[in-house]
């Protein structure tokens, strides 16, 4: 079933973010503050099956208060994101997207991410392999407005053309990466062409979003279906809750440990910089905050965050006199 139907507009759904929006975020996500969509990390479709990674298997795991969830792949060969659409089907996904935007010079020597940008013919087959291997699951696609210049005028309806049920447009170019503001006239545009075809694709804009008043209101200028919010999450996992809620020093920081522990549970096989990653985005913008953040960069596990945090908290109200 095409779940896209069923939700309500604008829909806003949280981007796939590589070493960010693992299985420990996303479960304190869906506790905190629960998008209308999430997805995974993109994952090597090549991987998978050429490689015998354990982990990338890992990395898929959710839990169904996530739902519902898109699994993102990765690939240049059609056979191989037939095979990762029929695995994501048979793990239970609610749907599938097509990693069509990521600049990464290492995917993009495999042919994959922002190189399909480049070769059209092979975009859509990747597609329809996909959509075979999804059976009656919706396959999306993630990409950008153009390669080294926007080329949306001929890029995007070679996309509308294989009927996607969602096209998540990152109003940038693979060469701006994400050094220059997102220009969402472009996401206006997509509109425009996806409506001037008469196709029922859903139309997403991604790029520069601070916070949910922001995405509502780029909808409202650009007549897009939905918004992806990516970076804004970051050391903020109520962002998608009431957009009027500031949690409390003591709350991010209880929240920082339940997130550490819940990775130290959930991925044992990843390094736990990876967690530290958050650390800079959870503590910061109060008193003490440069002094703690050096303490928790320190830290091996779960276990040493939690007594320094409790030390902190300890600390800080005595301070405060409470």
């Amino acid at each position: 079933m095409n779940f896209w139907q069923t939700l309500k507009k604008p829909i806003l759904v949280l981007a796939p973010m590589a070493d960010v929006t693992d299985p420990a975020f996303r479960r304190i996500i869906a506790k905190y503050g629960k998008p209308d969509v999430t997805w995974t990390e993109f994952v090597s479709a090549d991987g998978l099956f050429l490689g015998g990674y354990d982990a990338l298997i890992k990395d898929l795991a959710f839990a169904e208060e996530e739902r519902p969830i898109v699994a993102q792949f990765f690939t240049s060969h059609p056979d191989m994101m037939r095979k990762a659409s029929e695995l994501a089907r048979t793990l239970g996904f609610d749907g599938i997207d097509i990693n069509m935007g990521c600049p990464d010079k290492s995917i993009e020597k495999q042919g994959a991410g922002a190189a399909l940008i480049k070769n059209p013919k092979l975009a859509r087959e990747i597609i329809r392999a996909a959509k075979e291997g999804a059976g009656d699951l919706p396959v999306s696609v993630k990409t950008r407005i153009g390669f080294n210049k926007n080329e949306l005028e001929t890029w995007l309806p070679e996309l509308l053309a294989e009927e996607p049920a969602v096209i998540t447009v990152h109003a940038r170019t693979r060469k701006e990466m994400s050094l220059v503001p997102a220009r969402w006239e472009h996401v206006k545009r997509a509109v425009e062409i996806r409506n001037s075809m008469g196709s029922k694709t859903l139309i997403f804009g991604n790029g520069d979003v601070t916070d949910i008043t922001d995405a509502q209101n780029k909808v409202m200028e650009t007549g897009c279906d939905g918004v992806m919010l990516g970076r804004a999450i970051f050391g903020n996992p109520w962002l998608f809750s009431n957009p009027q809620h500031i949690p409390s020093i003591d709350e991010k920081l209880q929240v920082m440990v339940e997130h550490t522990k819940l990775f130290e549970t959930l991925l044992p096989h990843k390094n736990f910089s990876i967690m530290k990653k958050h650390y800079k985005a959870y503590v910061n913008g109060f008193d003490g905050a440069k002094e703690l953040r050096m303490k928790l960069m320190e830290t091996n596990n779960a276990r040493e965050v939690g007594s320094i945090v409790l030390d902190f908290l300890k600390n800080n109200s005595i301070k405060s006199g409470s």
